[in-house]
């Protein structure tokens, strides 16, 4: 009997042990297959790095959206033809002609303003040509980084074209008629700003790919590309020959002005001589009175009675 527990008793021990170097044997297999993964992945990711460095690669930046104008100003001797240079130079760039006006000053020369839209890559070969087409008198340059308005438009379009599918998901599911109105209502405005953002996006876009370059060409004479500023006589005979010319309109202007005023003189002056004048020429004066205290003298008289005058007394 005892041996029979004893015999028992060992082979529980034996069991025991069994099982526990059984469980060590394990973990361990287990720690070193997943060292082992750890170690084969490793390498693979550090071959990667390596491979990318080695190839010069980098992470994918957003290249930046810049807006670019310039305005240039070019005297040139024949104004058509410095316009169909421009309009080739930027045709064979793959730009286009925006806007064209042509007027003359008092001098008879020729000027043209006109609106260029060239491709951004090909905006300085354009201006550097534009600019040997003449005599270059102005140039303003101006370039605007819009890149932070670019992306916050992207993103808010992914957001309300979200919003409108969400609320149209609403709609289908919707089973009443004021919901249905109502989410209607909410989709229209969802929409409408849909639209705004993107005909804003659309402007950036061209305006970001396409610069903008508005030229000005002048025509002058002869005498104006030869670079002589000094009057001559021809000059100062036209200057004078001017002059002359605006005094006697300002003269005719101040003779006109008085005109009225002397005709009504004129008129008053021959009344006051023909009519009034004559009048008071023919109105009696009256004798003077003689003075008070005194006697008339007696006219002497002659034998017959008749008075006698002076020169015969």
């Amino acid at each position: 009997m005892r041996t029979t527990c004893q015999v028992r008793v060992l082979a529980g021990v034996l069991l025991a042990a069994s099982l526990m170097l059984a469980g060590c044997g394990q973990s361990g297999g287990d720690s070193k297959a997943s060292s082992a993964d750890a170690a084969t992945a490793a390498p693979g990711a550090g071959g990667g790095a390596a491979e990318d460095a080695k190839s010069g690669r980098r992470s994918p930046r957003l290249a930046p959206s810049v807006i670019r104008t310039a305005s240039l100003e070019v005297e040139v001797r024949d104004v058509p033809g410095a316009l169909a240079k421009a309009r080739r130079v930027t045709e064979d760039a793959g730009g286009y002609v925006g806007e064209e006006s042509t007027d003359r000053d008092d001098d008879s020369g020729e000027r043209t303003r006109v609106v260029l839209r060239v491709p951004a890559e090909r905006y300085e070969e354009v201006l550097g040509s534009l600019q040997g087409t003449g005599k270059l008198l102005r140039r303003t340059a101006r370039a605007q980084d819009v890149t932070d308005e670019v992306v916050d438009v992207d993103s808010r379009i992914k957001s309300q074209r979200a919003s409108v599918a969400r609320v149209r998901e609403l709609m289908d599911r919707a089973e009443k008629l004021t919901d249905v109105v109502a989410l209607e209502g909410e989709l229209s405005g969802r929409e409408a700003d849909l639209e705004a953002l993107l005909a804003r996006q659309a402007s950036l876009k061209d305006r970001t790919g396409l610069a903008t370059i508005t030229l000005s060409l002048s025509g002058r004479g002869a005498h104006a590309d030869a670079g002589d500023d000094t009057p001559g006589f021809l000059d100062a005979l036209s200057g004078g020959w001017h002059a002359f010319w605006t005094m006697l309109r300002w003269i005719a202007l101040a003779v006109g002005a008085v005109l009225p005023f002397a005709v009504l003189l004129a008129l008053l002056v021959f009344l006051w001589r023909r009519v009034v004048r004559p009048r008071f020429a023919r109105t009696p004066r009256p004798a003077p009175a003689a003075p008070s205290g005194s006697l008339p003298q007696a006219r002497p008289v002659s034998e017959s009675g008749a008075p006698v005058s002076s020169e015969e007394s």
